[in-house]
């Protein structure tokens, strides 16, 4: 039950009264303050220009532009007010009740009864303060005959209660209730939603919401959709006492299968759970799992858009410089065309690193390790038509375990210098199982040893200059590493190398691959400027230009990396914000004699007052070796417009410029003012190989303080 000790002052409490003109009458015993009264009485605070007190009735009235703060937040304004018994009981008359979710109640007559029992005669309730018809009536609103507000439940009870959309009647219900602002989370149905696609035709949503206690709830939202019949679709939330998981069910019988849409199942479903949970300060745990009964049912019926699923369950642990975690990994395509006898299970995943907080010969020393063990059902072959990979084989089973020691010191001289010494001392152990060979042949198992020493400097020196506009600072960055050769990187798989994209962000990185299973080696030297513009009104300019320089040993590089040669391509960036309004970036990386741009990205982003917009183009060359056979070109953006009075309307696309193809569209109009929301989004995908157009509609409604009562679990 509900705790409304708060509405009744402690015993005791005093009450202070200030005004123009008291009297008080000993043969009636009755007080009377007039003029500007404030009287205080515990967290009451009540404001007219005249009260009485009857001390023999125990009865207080109020008249003249009554104004009442209750304890909870809550203003109520009257022509006259009466309050009994330390404010437990009372009436009012023609009255305005302002709550503290901006809501408004109006009624004609009101009693109030045990301190929690409000009734109100013939009322008009509704949120809209700025959001007005051009009659200047509200968006909308209720008009009920009765509406008792019983505060232990928290709830408003109306009957006979009609509501008004736009000053027209929409609907009359015999009784209908709500809840009250104090209310963060209860049981009763959701404000409903729309939707149309390919798959399923017309759907509609209406959510039910079942709060069962303050530690778990329950939300079913059936779809009752025109070409499918019902999609169930449930989530369970549970808050404990050391964290929280939830639940999402969803599934269907189809009334009809067999296209390209519905599959071939008649029964469709999904499950996804995920947790955390603190065992103490330092250490936390949790999962993440999903289940489907096939790998485009929760794309189809707009459920979850991921290509992919990592299935997981972790715990880590963080200590100052101290970091830890273990993991197993199930990986799961969601895309058809994807072969999942190919995709790996990681059982453990394992990390640790740690640095010592004391130095070591006057620098920073610390250690990392790593183990993961991988198994998957079939081995993946390089040149396999069906992959996008030309150069990469993998076994059907690899265990590897690394261990890295490392230190580094700066130096700072009195030039204003930056060096930094560092070294590396790396040690690796590979187990493979059927791992492919350049015959397409698989071994039965190998054991393979690698040990890479490393050591390097980095040099910059920044100049920094003010000058009236704001502060530039301009740094020359020189590094110079050594390692040794890399070693029989065709007797392992290359699980977490594959993806490279050779930019500014990761030009003076000591090992420039993604992963763990390849490594640089060899001698190089890296070179560029970093500039930075800070200016006095917030703004900046960043812009970096640099390249890399293998000058020794066996370069780790493939063809299409723009890495493979002595010299690198030269990679530059540029980021330009003025103001917050506006920001522009572009990054390339192009040969070195300029003759040709192998990568490109560029982006605009704008928000000035109501016109938002973003535009980004992205060119990069085709690099087979890392899993891009096809050269990418692209350009999307989105753009949005708020117009006075609430409206908005918002549209989006990606366009593929290698094969003059529109992959997705959308647009969209809503409204939103203070009472009320509604949004209609139209989209289509064309992201399919097969060519077919996935649209989809979604429409949604949202009245303000009459419904989507769920709120977040609180806290144990």
């Amino acid at each position: 039950m509900r705790d409304t000790n708060f509405k009744t002052p402690p015993k005791g409490s005093r009450v202070n009264v200030v005004a123009n003109k008291i009297t008080y009458d000993a043969q009636t015993k009755i007080a009377t303050a007039i003029g500007k009264v404030v009287l205080v009485y515990g967290k009451y605070e009540l404001v007219a220009t005249r009260v009485s007190y009857d001390q023999r009735n125990d009865k207080m009235t109020a008249i003249g532009e009554v104004r009442l703060r209750e304890p909870g937040g809550n203003i109520l304004e009257a022509e006259r007010a009466s309050l009994m018994n330390k404010f437990k009981d009372g009436f009012a008359e023609h009255l305005r009740l302002l709550l503290t979710n901006d809501a408004v109640i109006t009624a004609d007559y009101a009693v109030r009864q045990d301190g929690y029992l409000t009734v109100y005669d013939n009322v008009v309730y509704n949120a809209c303060g700025n959001c007005l018809t051009s009659s200047g009536k509200p968006l909308w609103q209720l008009r009920s005959r009765q509406v008792t507000h019983n505060e232990k439940e928290g709830v408003l009870y109306h009957k006979d209660a009609t509501f008004e959309f736009g000053g027209a009647d929409i609907i009359t219900l015999p009784s209908f209730s709500h809840a009250d602002p104090t209310v963060k989370r209860r049981t009763g149905f959701l404000s409903p939603k729309f939707s149309y696609a390919s798959v399923y035709g017309v759907g509609v949503e209406v959510p039910y919401f079942w709060n069962l206690s303050p530690s778990y709830d329950l939300t079913f939202s059936p779809v009752i959709t025109s070409e499918q019949g019902l999609l169930g679709k449930a989530e369970w939330r549970h808050r404990l006492a050391s964290g929280e998981y939830n639940v999402d069910v969803a599934g269907i019988y189809q009334l009809t299968m067999g296209s390209d849409a519905a599959g071939d199942s008649r029964f469709r479903g999904s499950a996804r759970s995920q947790g955390r949970f603190e065992i103490n300060d330092n250490w936390s745990w949790g999962w993440d799992g999903t289940l489907v009964t096939d790998k485009d049912f929760m794309d189809k019926y707009k459920i979850d858009s991921r290509d992919e699923a990592i299935d997981k369950v972790y715990i880590t642990g963080l200590n100052d410089r101290n970091y830890f975690s273990a993991q197993a990994l199930h990986f799961q395509s969601l895309d058809p065309d994807d072969d999942d006898s190919t995709f790996p299970t990681a059982l453990p995943y394992i990390q640790h690193s740690y640095t010592l907080d004391q130095p070591v010969l006057g620098g920073e020393f610390g250690y990392d390790w790593n183990l993961y063990s991988i198994r998957r059902n079939d081995a993946v072959f390089a040149n396999d038509p069906d992959l996008p990979l030309t150069n990469v084989n993998l076994g059907t089973d690899q265990t590897r375990g690394i261990a890295n020691l490392r230190w580094q010191r700066q130096i700072i001289n009195s030039m204003g210098q930056v060096i930094t010494p560092f070294a590396n001392l790396r040690g690796d152990l590979y187990v493979t199982e059927n791992l492919p060979d350049d015959n397409n042949l698989t071994e039965e198992n190998d054991t393979t040893t690698r040990f890479q020493p490393t050591v390097g400097l980095d040099m910059r020196w920044p100049f920094l200059s003010n000058t009236e506009g704001g502060q530039h600072i301009l740094t020359p960055v020189t590094q110079f590493i050594a390692s040794t050769d890399e070693k029989d990187e065709d007797k392992i798989g290359n699980e977490d190398s594959i993806n490279l994209n050779f930019d500014t962000t990761n030009l003076f990185l000591h090992d420039r691959f993604s992963g763990l299973d390849r490594y640089e080696g060899g001698t190089r030297i890296n070179a560029g400027l970093l500039y930075t513009f800070l200016s006095e009104n917030g703004g900046f300019i960043r812009a970096s230009l640099g390249e890399s320089f293998h000058v020794a040993g066996e370069n780790s590089f493939t063809d299409g990396s723009g890495l493979e040669d002595t010299s690198s391509d030269l990679v530059a960036a540029v980021a330009i914000q003025p103001w917050d309004s506006l920001r522009f970036s572009y990054q390339v990386r192009m040969e070195e004699d300029l003759s040709d741009i192998n990568a490109q990205e560029a982006g605009l982003s704008l928000n000035f007052d109501r016109f938002s917009a973003s535009l980004f183009y992205a060119n990069v060359d085709a690099d087979p070796n890392s899993g891009r056979p096809e050269s990418e070109e692209q350009v999307w953006g989105s753009a949005g417009w708020n117009f006075s009075g609430g409206w908005s309307v918002y549209a989006g696309a990606r366009y593929d410029m290698d094969s003059s193809k529109l992959i997705r569209d959308t647009v969209g109009i809503g409204f939103n003012c203070d009472c009320f929301n509604f949004r209609l989004f139209y989209e289509e995908d064309r992201a399919d190989e097969d060519e077919k157009i996935d649209r989809s509609v979604q429409f949604s409604i949202d009245l303000k303080s009459l419904g989507n009562n769920i709120g977040s679990l609180p806290n144990q």
